[in-house]
């Protein structure tokens, strides 16, 4: 499974990104897909993630009522998104999109990871 995500970039505080994540072939049928994200000195963390068996999702206290997880089940190959609005500096961070076999929350059995793309929030 290969995992390539899209969509960072700078913005000022208050503004909103799209992040994308494009999986081989079904991936996201089968695996729940989560994002991470990662800051200099910090350990990466799980901010969404989405249940392929049951559609549930899951958000960090962080982001809660601020970022949307989603998936276009329509889409071939499967797309994955996080709709972030209302960004903060504190926000700035390499998110990471993810294919997980098991887990929630903030623990994860990963068996793959996108490369990362950054996001920077400006103040």
């Amino acid at each position: 499974v290969q995992l390539v995500e899209f969509g960072g970039g700078l913005v000022q505080a208050g503004e909103s990104l799209r992040l994308s994540c494009v999986a081989s072939g079904y991936a996201f049928d089968v695996y729940t897909v989560a994002w991470f994200r990662q800051s200099p000195g910090k350990e990466r963390e799980a901010v969404a993630c989405l249940s392929y068996r049951d559609g549930s999702t899951y958000y960090a206290d962080s982001v809660k009522g601020r970022f949307t997880i989603s998936k276009d089940k329509s889409a071939k190959p499967n797309t994955a998104y996080l709709q972030m609005n209302n960004l903060k500096p504190e926000d700035t961070a390499v998110y990471y999109c993810a294919a997980a076999r098991a887990g929630w929350g903030t623990s994860y059995v990963v068996d793959w990871w996108g490369q990362g793309t950054q996001v920077t929030v400006s103040s």
